[in-house]
């Protein structure tokens, strides 16, 4: 939905467009939720925000499981092609919470800043970040975090898939999260709707 010059406002938007970023579009596309996809984060944080440096995950993948997650890319990919899926050829760069946000409201409080303009959303998922950036950030925007950094990122509107300290996930995790993700995002959005609310067919992807 167009905003303001240079703002769009969207229900999800998935930083990441490799494997766990288009498995969650997917997901959430079948389930009728918009989202918009973009590459990367370079930045974390509020204001001002935090620059932080990627962490190298270990990918240990064998090429059996390398083939596999090249097949699943694939048919994301043509899912994605086939089904308007909203990928943009641009990279988050900021992301910050929009203060003031009445609990009642139903506004946004979330904002992407990209090079072309802001994406506004209610969602966030993030792909390819270690944990202990994840901390960081969350301690930024000034929020406690206990043991439980998934929960407490959920509670805020951001969601993790395909994320973890130094080993990445198999393809069939990274899915299994994209589902558990879509279903949570789907709740909030259709609270009335059925568990599983879905239309078309992944039945090529492993579950």
């Amino acid at each position: 939905m167009p905003g303001i010059a240079g703002t769009e406002q969207t229900t999800t938007v998935i930083i990441g467009t490799g494997l766990s970023g288009l498995a969650v579009a997917a997901e959430l596309r079948r389930r009728g939720i918009d989202s918009i996809v973009v590459d990367g984060l370079d930045t974390f944080g509020a204001t001002p925000p935090a620059v932080t440096t990627s962490l190298q995950r270990i990918d240990t993948a064998d090429s059996a499981t390398l083939q596999e997650r090249n097949e699943i890319l694939r048919h994301l990919r043509n899912y994605a092609a086939s089904h308007d899926v909203d990928i943009r050829s641009t990279r988050a760069v900021q992301l910050t919470q929009v203060d003031g946000r009445p609990e009642s409201t139903a506004s946004p409080q979330w904002e992407v800043h990209t090079p072309t303009g802001v994406l506004l959303a209610d969602h966030i998922v993030l792909t390819r970040c270690a944990q202990s950036q994840l901390r960081r950030m969350i301690n930024d925007f000034g929020i406690a975090v206990g043991r439980n950094l998934a929960a407490a990122m959920r509670a805020i509107g951001i969601y993790l898939v395909g994320v973890g300290e130094l080993i990445t996930p198999s393809p069939k995790e990274v899915l299994r999260q994209a589902k558990t993700v879509g279903q949570a995002i789907s709740a909030k959005v259709k609270p009335d709707s059925p568990a599983f609310p879905a239309t078309g067919s992944l039945a090529v992807l492993p579950c």
